[in-house]
């Protein structure tokens, strides 16, 4: 619930970081290595979070829906970004 709360109100970056300091070893056990939860911890951070989620108990079913779902919100987020810089070259 807590983790919850801080996602809402910082974003998932901050709430990987916390997450991944209070409970190391899901991460570990969910990633082989440092390098891949890094990359998406700068460029997929919801997928991250949502894989770190749901992977442990191995990706089955509604599973994939939920991946889909979060990578469709890193992809929006980018998207959207870029819609607002060009609205505001626009405007000057």
């Amino acid at each position: 619930m807590c983790l919850f709360i801080i996602l809402l109100l910082f974003g998932p970056r901050t709430a990987i970081v916390i997450w991944w300091l209070i409970a190391p070893l899901r991460w570990s056990a969910t990633f082989g290595s440092f390098l891949v939860p890094f990359l998406g911890f700068l460029f997929l951070p919801w997928t991250t979070l949502m894989y770190v989620l749901v992977a442990p108990g191995g990706i089955v079913g509604f599973d994939y829906l939920w991946l889909a779902l979060a990578l469709l919100a890193d992809i929006s987020s980018y998207a959207g970004s870029g819609v607002y810089g060009r609205r505001r070259r626009v405007a000057a």
